[in-house]
């Protein structure tokens, strides 16, 4: 007999004897689909999220800097802020395109008998800012501001749409910021968190006089010029600031990020969360590993005096060792296809209820190549390693005492 044909047979057998203990077979393997489903539906979410921020990225371009408040994210969570001075003093930077910038907070926003204390965000109304504008924030409906003008409002897109709204708010519509009239003049396009789906934008000196926010700016994206590095660009906007502001590098009260870096920052920051989110669920897998070895010890028990007749007729230790870690590893890798058929239907199930319940549109699933053939490689290696203990007991029985087993 050959080794192929010998293998095939372990297999069968190791087959057999499952379908045989189906019920505690099932047991088993639930440690192991349970751990298995988990890690796969958390990293093709993963996958499925960076695939989403990369395309969105990229949508808006490569060649963009954001300046903001140290500590902050677009502006968010900074202490210090930035002045219109610190526009003049990009704009002396070689090879910068075009600026725009904001502001925001948090006011009330009411019409009809609703009430919301939403983000309202002031943007410059002269014409080069908004095209610049344009580029990161499209407009579903209406236009943009005209220069000059005051009391108009650009809704975000729930305000038109979500059905947490009894009335909803559309194009030349009225309604009021902290008790002041403003009129829609447009909409934005759906961004994917109800957050930024919920923001207002209204001129940003009207913003300045109503929302009592003084000469601050919360953010300023610069427009490089086509052909020149955004890195070098942005290098040399840091130091034009530590000069005009007289620090010294490393004392910096602002921050200059890329796209590129911005994308490399959400990038390490999911990539965290999920290495945490798949460690805590390995431990299922760890308690499934346990279950495996306590059937296959109780296996090897119940076995004893089938051992005992494979050595008489010739079988070696090697063989009945080969035996159960094939009955093992078979157990690992049916609880590894359950799990992975569980893993890719949760993950699909929250991806469509975040982006049709949730608004969130970024949470896509993605079952990259991989994962499945790594997630099927590593259900078999726990099951493996989970049946070597036991297999080793199976494989040093003396064979006439297990033929003697009751």
């Amino acid at each position: 007999m050959t080794s192929l044909d010998k293998l095939q047979d372990f297999f069968i057998i190791s087959l057999k004897g499952i379908a045989k203990r189906r019920l505690r077979s099932w047991l088993t393997m639930i440690g192991i689909f349970i751990g298995i489903a988990a890690v796969v539906a958390l990293v093709s979410l993963g996958e499925g999220l960076q695939g989403a921020i990369n395309a969105e990225f990229e949508e808006i371009g490569m060649d963009k800097i954001f300046v903001s408040p140290a500590g902050s994210l677009f502006g968010v969570g900074g202490t210090d802020s930035l002045t219109e001075d610190d526009i003049e003093v990009i704009r002396r930077v070689r090879d910068v395109d075009s600026i725009t910038s904001y502001l925001f907070t948090t006011a009330q926003v009411s019409w009809d008998d609703e009430v919301w204390w939403h983000i309202v965000m002031g943007l410059s109304t002269d014409d080069e800012e908004m095209e610049l504008m344009d580029e990161m924030f499209s407009l579903e409906k209406g236009r943009w501001f005209r220069d000059g003008e005051k009391y108009k409002a650009i809704v975000g897109y729930d305000y038109a749409t979500h059905p947490a709204f009894d009335d909803k708010l559309l194009l030349e519509d009225d309604f009021e910021i902290n008790g002041q009239e403003f009129e829609v003049i447009g909409s934005f396009e759906k961004i994917g968190n109800s957050q930024d789906d919920r923001t207002v934008a209204i001129p940003r000196e009207v913003a300045r006089d109503l929302l009592g926010i003084p000469e601050r700016l919360d953010s300023i994206m610069v427009k490089v010029k086509q052909g020149a590095d955004p890195n070098a660009v942005a290098a040399a906007i840091e130091e034009e600031m530590l000069d005009d502001r007289d620090l010294n590098e490393g004392e910096e009260d602002f921050t200059v990020q890329t796209f590129q870096d911005l994308i490399k920052s959400f990038l390490v920051i999911l990539d965290i969360v999920t290495a945490v989110l798949v460690g805590i669920a390995a431990i299922s897998l760890v308690i499934g590993a346990i279950g495996i070895m306590n059937t296959m010890y109780t296996s090897v028990l119940e076995r004893t005096r089938e051992i005992g007749i494979m050595k008489a007729v010739g079988a070696k230790n090697s063989d009945v060792l080969t035996l159960f870690l094939i009955e093992s590893g078979l157990l690992g890798v049916a609880g590894g296809i359950i799990g992975i058929l569980l893993g890719a239907g949760l993950a699909s199930l929250a991806a469509y209820l975040a982006q049709t319940v949730g608004g969130f549109k970024y949470l896509e699933a993605q079952f990259p190549f991989w994962l499945i053939l790594g997630s099927l490689a590593f259900s078999f290696l726990v099951g493996v390693a989970a049946g070597v203990l036991p297999a080793r007991q199976a494989s040093r029985k003396n064979p006439v005492d297990s033929l003697r087993y009751e």
